[in-house]
């Protein structure tokens, strides 16, 4: 029996798993590399544990020192498991957009879970960032870990998951296939690929669609611990040292569907229980492998556990809310909205109280407000949907130059396309609301009105696809 000195050293070594069922119809072997075995239950331990012993070897942090970070979950999980393992403090500065088990385990390692503001550009001063760096000046003697900028972060994964995916594929890996978030993981382990094979390794960022590093608008995305989210205010679009764009070789854009479809896929009809960047990883690697013959090895690196997801990608109610699942029969939201509902609101922030009342001339109802972008490229994000507005409310204001983001009611709750209409009414009538918003893939897809959901339950059901037959096969 192999005997370990401390759950750190159990760090990597992660197994290589055959992907069988979700690879139907492709000739290429497809393998994920789990990084769910890790102790912490991610890639991140890797990158907690060199970000830590590179900080101690240089004098950064001292025993019984105080650690800070900005994350989006993971890495703070790694950072409180070493600082459980070994005496430190950690303060670990999150967004109220990560999921509720990833909060849970920092608290139950000792973290201190620090709230930053979600959705306000990074130079915000209540930003996740700048609150990590204000805490880390305020705190004495803490050091800040800076996982997007810091070496370490990249030399963890060139130094140990590069090798260990080399040695296990014998060197026959053709191709690797890894989500850029701080970038570290595929610049470490895809750069050491790239040279150990002499160039012959092709390595691919998987991105989803409306993450800036693939060419996006930067909007947000619903797979958390990847991308790169940018707010339309932020004054330079600023993009991690951690990441080498010279290492990939090129990127494969994969919607939040695709991804999360991926994630039940993978639970359902290969055992395995991952989160929704490691679904975005084998979405894109099942992509590239359609294309490749039979001697192709494709490895995606697997960086999560679902089971720090359950109240999200694997909760039916959250996938229903947010407009990936539809329920077995009708009628269903989406049977209430318009037929013509605008898929971009016309109205932004940015937008006067006189513009809007131009707008809403000959309109009834409430009008959703958005966060202002540059580019339509894609519907809003929910989290971009600011609130509404009607031309009654409006119509009161003496001053007709106010922006619409100094005036809005509270946004609508949330009722994706595929609920039952009939629960739709529920929910609204419970909560005191007349409207909600109709979400697809958890983008916005226009406004419903109880009256609107109402009419639709009284017409004959339509038939709709069972949820069991949303899968990607």
């Amino acid at each position: 029996m192999t005997r370990y000195g401390s759950v750190l050293d159990t760090i990597g070594r992660t197994p290589l798993i055959r992907l069988r069922r979700v690879t139907e119809g492709i000739d290429a072997e497809v393998y994920l590399k789990a990084e769910q075995f890790n102790p912490g239950t991610s890639v991140k331990d890797r990158t907690a544990l060199w970000l830590v012993d590179d900080a101690v070897r240089s004098g950064a942090l001292g025993p019984g020192g105080t650690i800070v970070e900005a994350t989006s979950g993971n890495t703070g999980i790694g950072l409180a498991q070493v600082a459980a393992a070994r005496g430190y403090r950690l303060v670990a500065v999150i967004s109220d957009r990560i999921s509720v088990e990833k909060r849970l385990t920092l608290l139950a390692y000792g973290a201190e879970v620090v709230f930053g503001t979600a959705g306000v550009p990074r130079e915000d001063p209540t930003s996740v960032h700048s609150t990590a760096v204000r805490l880390a000046a305020e705190i004495p003697g803490a050091w800040r870990a800076d996982q997007y900028d810091n070496p370490a972060n990249p030399r963890a994964h060139r130094e140990r998951t590069g090798p260990e995916i080399w040695d296990d594929t014998e060197g026959r890996v053709t191709h690797f296939v890894a989500g850029i978030g701080t970038g570290g993981t595929i610049t470490g382990a895809g750069g050491y690929l790239r040279e150990v094979s002499g160039g012959t390794v092709t390595v691919i960022g998987a991105d989803p669609v409306s993450s800036s590093y693939g060419g996006g608008d930067g909007s947000p995305f619903l797979v958390e611990a990847s991308g790169h989210y940018r707010h339309p205010d932020t004054a330079e679009d600023v993009w991690p040292l951690s990441y080498d764009t010279g290492v990939v070789d090129r990127i494969e854009r994969i919607g939040d569907r695709q991804s999360v479809l991926t994630v039940r896929d993978l639970a359902r009809r290969e055992g395995i229980l991952v989160g929704g960047s490691t679904g975005l990883a084998v979405a894109a690697a099942l992509r590239v492998a359609r294309d490749l013959p039979r001697d192709a090895v494709v490895v995606a690196l697997g960086p999560d556990s679902g089971r720090a997801y359950l109240s999200k990608y694997h909760s039916d109610d959250w996938l229903r809310t947010n407009g990936f699942l539809e329920d077995g029969t009708g009628p269903l939201v989406c049977d209430a909205a318009p037929a013509d509902a605008a898929t971009f609101p016309a109205l932004d922030h940015t937008s006067t109280v006189g513009e809007a009342l131009l707008w809403l001339a000959d309109r009834t109802g409430p009008a959703a407000v958005r966060l202002a972008r540059p580019t339509d490229d894609l519907a809003p994000a929910l989290a971009e949907i600011l609130g509404t507005v009607r031309a009654e409310q409006l119509l009161l204001l003496p001053d007709r130059s106010v922006t619409l983001d100094a005036v809005l009611d509270q946004v609508p709750p949330a009722l994706g396309v595929g609920e039952s209409a009939a629960t739709a009414v529920r929910r609204l009538r419970e909560l005191g609301q007349d409207h909600g918003l109709v979400v697809r893939d958890g983008r916005f897809a226009g406004l419903v009105t109880v009256e609107g959901l109402l009419r639709a339950g009284s017409a004959v059901p339509v038939p709709h696809r069972p949820v069991a037959a949303l899968h990607l096969s």
